[in-house]
């Protein structure tokens, strides 16, 4: 009898170790690409970080130089870029994050086929690739008579002549902001969208039936806290878009640094050093800056949304 025992269990054993090494090999792919393309790139930036390298010498060690020259004698970095990215951040983040919500609820009230139409229309601008969204927009606020904004305003006599709306330090921000919360309808939207529409219609009918009044009780009380990962999933989408979205200045503007820097961003300032200066390791100790910023914000978004067990 104990034989018999015996060799069930090591049955079991190898069946577990059979499906161990299975699923092993299911996920090595994603694995080495994820080392390859995400772990060894992020750890070589933190080490370029630490170095003096322009693509042509040796990287060479000069410990914390690059973040004390950041933070000290960088005065675009803390005088422009900073507040920019803050300013861009403030509007464009929480704004696009509270738009996703409201058209996902929006959308769940109206009927299948008008909402799956709807949902491609919205979706549809994180589609369009940042150059050519950029070429559109540019068409838009193009400086002179034949852009369209100045041509309406001009026809509606409320300005006297052309306003140079992607190159006067003035405008360029605003414009930043308004074409960045128009495309960040994206992934973010779509998963509050499916949040929404997997919540249980009981829920709603309880909730009717112990006294709720109406549909702001509705989202406080019933939708938000029963979409807490979609929530979650959605802000943080939110916040890597944000700071990835830096481009859409020198893509306006035609210009790194953009005009009197009224436009540069976080990550036009590294591609300024990186790509433009070749200092890899200053950019690289932006970078890392960029990183740890992503990940504090990532870190506040979890603590608001997730789910307490």
């Amino acid at each position: 009898m104990e034989a018999v025992v015996e060799k069930k269990k090591t049955k079991k054993l190898n069946y577990k170790k059979k499906q161990g090494i299975l699923g092993t090999l299911f996920i090595s792919p994603y694995a080495l690409a994820f080392l390859t393309f995400i772990v060894i790139p992020v750890f070589m930036g933190i080490f370029l970080s630490f170095t003096a390298f322009d693509l042509i010498r040796m990287p060479k060690f000069i410990g914390f130089n690059n973040y004390i020259n950041l933070l000290t004698a960088d005065d675009v970095f803390m005088q422009k870029v900073i507040p920019n990215t803050i300013k861009f951040a403030f509007f464009t983040g929480p704004i696009g994050y509270l738009l996703a919500f409201l058209l996902a609820w929006l959308l769940a009230q109206i009927p299948q086929k008008s909402r799956t139409v709807l949902a491609l229309l919205i979706y549809s601008p994180s589609l369009t690739a940042g150059v050519a969204m950029g070429v559109m927009w540019k068409i838009i606020f193009s400086g002179d008579q034949s852009g369209y904004l100045n041509a309406m305003l001009l026809n509606m006599r409320m300005i006297e002549q052309p306003i140079q709306w992607l190159t006067d330090p003035k405008y360029l921000m605003t414009v930043m902001i308004i074409v960045t919360i128009w495309g960040s309808m994206g992934i973010g939207f779509l998963a509050m969208l499916a949040g929404v529409l997997n919540i249980n219609p009981e829920l709603y009918e309880a909730a009717y039936v112990d006294g709720m009044s109406n549909k702001f009780q509705e989202i406080i009380y019933i939708t938000i806290p029963s979409m807490k990962p979609q929530m979650l999933f959605g802000a943080v989408m939110s916040i890597v878009g944000t700071f990835n979205a830096g481009a859409i200045g020198v893509i306006l503007s035609g210009t790194n640094p953009t005009p009197q820097n009224a436009g540069q961003l976080i990550v036009t300032h590294i591609d300024d050093y990186g790509f433009i200066r070749y200092d890899m390791g200053y950019a690289a100790a932006i970078s890392v800056m960029l990183l740890l910023l992503v990940y504090l914000m990532g870190k506040l978004a979890k603590s608001l949304f997730q789910e307490k067990e």
